[in-house]
């Protein structure tokens, strides 16, 4: 079988990938860094406050915006865009699982001083052990402006190690080998900030919620006072940079590729989707949407069972009248990442359903409608790869697994939009350290920009309700 080599624009793309996901500490910087991505291909910020900006949307323009600094929103307005014609629309998330910061942060024990942890979504803890990690997120800061105080929300990521959780040694945990690796969450999870002989004895009756050393180096990063760091939102990070590695330089590892990397190639699509007049034929708005609390549900303010998407799609499309049979010609591609068949577990997956690294974007389906999939929701991606041979497999876990679910089932049954959900495959979804292929980077971008461009006239031929 003849050897395949990792192209030169496979390559580029992935080192692209790897500048954006390099950034992204936290789903505060995700967004940040996708914000980079939009302004500099000339997208326009607008408000959910300002009720003017959507009434002022322009055929051919580019915008967006952003919903607690850690949900974004960017579409572009069809050349030929009138209200009622639709959407095509790509979404994903921003937040992966996480150790975020407890509110009263400050713990100690044993000469050491720790940092009280939440773990936020369904991680595999066990590999946040002996790791280099540090803090990144959100700080609400005091600041004075025209005379007047004022409060803003900064970005901050303290760029070294500073904290750790060690692992106990085996010749005190013998039982590893015969019950497993066991941890409690609430005690073993606790990362050490410093000792009591280099920073002295807390004073466990101050006033302070965490400890001083921690809140010092958060304002040393932000360039301010400790006093004037009102609040944060804060979780631990892999201080370990994203690479490229293998003996053919053919896989990602990275921190966060569930779901960054969806987020960057759907960002990725619609940014290259507009370029070159390529919006001017165009008679939808193409749209992308990268939510926050994916891995915890979509309930918040920010997530993909809020408002967000119906309210945003009424504002765009203008005409109440119109905008039921605008949903109707409306279709979503629900991006998340997917469980590769892995060589040391390939009895996990289903005999026919085993997606492979390398071979193309994922189309995940469900009975049970954890993934929003269905035949014709298939048939119109299955056209789009086929025309552009581009590779596709197809998922279904197996009957006596458990199946997980994403923003597909929840946006579909919210606005009634047609909605497929695909992902590139992965290993180690939820690790501190996750691993995916080169290739399906490229020819995953492909699919979905040419989603983009090609959508609404697959669209006009396919038959389904009338």
């Amino acid at each position: 079988r003849h050897a395949m080599e990792v192209t030169p624009e496979e390559s580029s793309i992935c080192k692209d990938f790897l500048d954006y996901v390099n950034g992204c500490h936290s789903e505060f910087h995700a967004v940040s860094q996708t914000e980079n991505m939009l302004k500099k291909a000339g997208f326009v910020q607008i408000s959910e406050k300002v009720d003017s900006d959507w009434s002022n949307l322009k055929p051919g323009g580019k915008y967006y915006f952003t919903r607690n600094q850690s949900s974004v929103m960017a579409f572009a307005v069809g050349g030929q865009y009138k209200p009622g014609n639709g959407f095509s629309m790509a979404g994903a998330h921003t937040d992966s699982p996480v150790l975020k910061i407890k509110p009263l942060s400050k713990t100690s024990g044993s000469g050491f001083l720790q940092v009280g942890i939440e773990p936020y979504g369904g991680g595999l803890w066990n590999t946040w052990f002996d790791r280099n990690l540090t803090v990144a997120g959100r700080a609400i800061v005091e600041g004075q402006k025209d005379g007047k105080t004022v409060y803003e929300c900064k970005l901050v990521h303290i760029p070294r190690p500073i904290l750790c959780i060690p692992n106990l040694a085996i010749h005190l945990n013998r039982n590893i080998y015969t019950e497993g690796f066991k941890y409690n969450k609430q005690t073993h999870l606790l990362p050490i900030l410093a000792t009591e002989i280099l920073t002295g004895k807390p004073d466990e009756k101050s006033s302070g919620e965490h400890h001083t050393l921690l809140v010092d180096l958060l304002a040393k990063e932000l360039k301010v006072s400790p006093d004037k760091i009102k609040d944060f939102d804060l979780g631990m990070c892999d201080t370990q940079p994203a690479c490229i590695h293998g003996a053919k330089e053919e896989f990602i590892s990275a921190r966060g590729l569930d779901n960054l990397m969806m987020s960057f190639i759907c960002t990725k699509s619609l940014i290259d989707s507009t370029e070159n007049k390529q919006l001017d034929s165009e008679k939808q708005i193409r749209l992308v949407a990268l939510f926050d609390n994916e891995e915890i549900g979509s309930r918040s303010q920010q997530g993909a069972a809020s408002n967000m998407m119906s309210s945003v799609l009424k504002r765009i499309n203008g005409d109440a009248k119109s905008y039921d049979s605008a949903i109707r010609k409306s279709f979503l591609i629900s991006a998340d990442m997917a469980h590769a068949v892995h060589p040391n577990y390939s009895s996990k997956h289903e005999s026919n359903h085993r997606p492979m690294i390398h071979k193309g974007l994922v189309l995940k389906k469900n009975g049970n409608q954890r993934y929003a999939t269905n035949a014709v929701t298939t048939f119109i991606i299955e056209q789009i790869a086929k025309t552009h041979k581009i590779p596709i497999q197809k998922f279904v876990v197996r009957n006596d697994m458990g199946c997980g679910s994403t923003i597909g089932p929840i946006i579909s049954a919210n606005t009634g939009v047609r909605t497929i959900d695909v992902g590139v495959p992965q290993f180690a979804m939820h690790s501190i350290r996750e691993m995916c292929g080169v290739k399906d980077v490229l020819s995953s971008y492909k699919l979905i920009k040419n989603f983009f461009l090609e959508f609404s006239k697959i669209d006009e031929s396919l038959k389904v309700d009338y």
